[in-house]
């Protein structure tokens, strides 16, 4: 699902910290390989940590998720719910997001001209196959939480930004963070505003007071908004029977989201996407992802991230505890939304710890069998992500087994770690036969027209 490309190299060989200056060396000093590999390395955790977060999607209505893990403090799936949400919620969809603009340079800086094509023209033909990879996976393989179209269309826009410099990079995520926050604190003041109408209301209809257009508007609009918020077990059974039918019936009740989450959605969350994405183009070109720095500034990013990002989304978690025991008095009691306020400074501390940590690893040279493994799995990721949706879909549609809201939310972390497990071993030995995923190996043929080669020679 990212631009980056593709590796050939099968062989992993750790950087060591002897030829690492505190600053990027924009000479490259190593061997581009090298280089890549450690950014393959944590696509691979990414790809696989997004599957955490994407799961319940495929498996339980949201009303019946957020029952699970938020009615019962302390029970199994709370306690998973809250370690996911902590570490792992959004974080790794910021590493991909961040990839995905650190793969836009790697891409376009290594692409030359040729057969009469500029690099503008290979390029925008990736992104727009990527976004017709996207409404396959969303529309017909039905997965509609897919993230390929939003990359595809954000793309679009990434390719004159390729050459900024690194710091004009990081201020422009800045200023989409900042947006974010700020649109989101309005929002909390919104429905404050509209609890204390709400409030005002209510103790007038006590005292027999007869309420005009506008105290009546407030009332029921903030009944409205507890109404969705509240779960419909009723609603939530005809869903389960509805996931449990056949592809039509399945397709039809799932349009309607789908096109939702691909439109309106998106154009809520667009700047948090580009914002990531842009964040990542820095990253690259100050040389974090690409390990040249040394082993005391990854270690820094990893007790900087994890010692502000975790007592943050604890906090965070906390405050969604409440506001799901009782909105209106969480509202009264709270000047500004910690939750959502601090939601991407939480996803970018955490995902700097977690590059900090993967890198540490990756520099030590402890494990490489298993950077090495992972590596597999992030060059493959496109296909590993697509695989991803086949397998849940299968699982939990009616069209496959069926399981569709029969598991507890703790239970379909089995899943995940099955899954886990089978690309962890797949992918190597995939790329032991062949250069490139079967997914990557199609898109590479579209972007240049031509079939390309695919058997290691």
């Amino acid at each position: 699902m990212h631009t980056s490309a593709i590796l050939t190299t099968t062989t992993f060989s750790p950087q060591t910290e002897t030829v690492l200056p505190d600053r990027p060396d924009t000479r490259a000093n190593r061997p581009i390989s090298q280089r890549l590999q450690s950014i393959d390395v944590i696509r691979g955790v990414a790809l696989l940590g997004i599957l955490m977060m994407n799961i319940p999607g495929f498996a339980l209505p949201d009303g019946l998720e957020r029952q699970q893990t938020l009615a019962h403090p302390g029970d199994a799936n709370y306690t998973t719910a809250y370690w996911v949400d902590v570490l792992f919620a959004g974080k790794m969809r910021a590493l991909f997001s961040m990839l995905f603009g650190a793969g836009v340079i790697l891409f376009t800086n290594r692409k030359q001209a040729s057969d009469g094509f500029g690099i503008a023209d290979f390029y925008y033909r990736r992104m727009l196959w990527l976004v017709v990879f996207g409404v396959v996976d969303a529309f017909f393989l039905l997965w509609k939480g897919d993230i390929l179209y939003w990359y595809g269309l954000c793309g679009l826009l990434l390719f004159p930004l390729r050459n900024v410099p690194a710091r004009q990079l990081a201020l422009g995520a800045l200023v989409c963070f900042s947006f974010l926050a700020l649109k989101a604190h309005w929002r909390f003041l919104e429905n404050k505003h509209l609890h204390e109408a709400y409030t005002h209301a209510i103790a007038l209809e006590k005292q027999h007071v007869k309420l005009n257009d506008t105290q009546e508007a407030s009332r029921n609009a903030w009944l409205g908004l507890l109404k969705k918020r509240e779960p419909d077990p009723k609603q939530e059974a005809a869903e389960i029977k509805t996931m449990q039918s056949d592809y039509r019936t399945i397709w039809l009740f799932l349009l309607p989201k789908i096109v939702e989450i691909q439109s309106t959605f998106f154009y809520a969350t667009f700047w948090d996407a580009l914002g990531m994405m842009l964040l990542g183009m820095a990253l690259l070109k100050w040389g974090v992802f690409s390990g040249q720095f040394r082993r005391r500034t990854y270690l820094m990013m990893v007790l900087l991230g994890y010692g502000i990002g975790i007592p943050l989304g604890m906090y965070a978690e906390q405050s969604t505890l409440e506001a799901f025991g009782n909105y209106g008095h969480y509202l009264d009691t709270h000047t500004v939304g910690i939750n959502r306020l601090s939601y991407d400074l939480r996803r970018v501390l955490m995902a700097l710890g977690h590059i900090g940590l993967i890198m540490l690893v990756f520099r030590s040279g402890l494990v490489p069998w298993l950077m090495q493994t992972l590596s597999a799995v992030g060059q493959m990721a496109f296909t590993n992500y697509v695989m991803h949706t086949l397998i849940c879909t299968f699982i939990f549609f009616g069209y496959g087994l069926g399981y569709y809201g029969t598991w507890q939310y703790y239970q379909l972390f089995y899943i995940v770690v099955g899954i886990w497990l089978t690309q962890l071993i797949i992918s190597p030995l995939w790329l032991r036969y062949f250069r490139f995923g079967p997914l990557e190996w199609g898109w590479r043929s579209l972007m240049y027209w031509k079939r390309q080669s695919m058997v290691r020679s």
